[in-house]
């Protein structure tokens, strides 16, 4: 089986009530845990067929006081695999 590369770009993602000494560390835990998903779970089909999903918005994930970044990055980066996967609405 052939690997293929995709590549996410997230324009923006609003993380309100959090300290911003933790957003790297939050970045960088999303990340992983989207190659993660990604690797184990695959690319949704019809994202590998449109190849993109313009906007997904409200995808808001509500943590726990006293939270560790690697806690919240994980919550988060399941959160946004599963709004992929769900979508239903792939740019045409």
């Amino acid at each position: 089986m052939r690997s293929r590369k995709i590549e996410i770009a997230i324009e923006e993602l609003v993380l309100h009530g959090l300290d911003p000494s933790d957003r790297d560390g939050i970045r960088e835990v999303i990340e992983r845990e989207l190659q993660r998903l990604f690797a184990e779970r695959g690319v949704p089909p019809h994202l590998a067929r449109s190849g993109k999903i313009p906007r997904l918005e409200n995808a808001a994930v509500e943590v726990q006081a006293g939270s560790r970044a690697d806690a919240i990055g994980s919550q988060v980066a399941r959160s946004l695999y599963q709004r992929v996967a769900d979508s239903s609405h792939p740019e045409k």
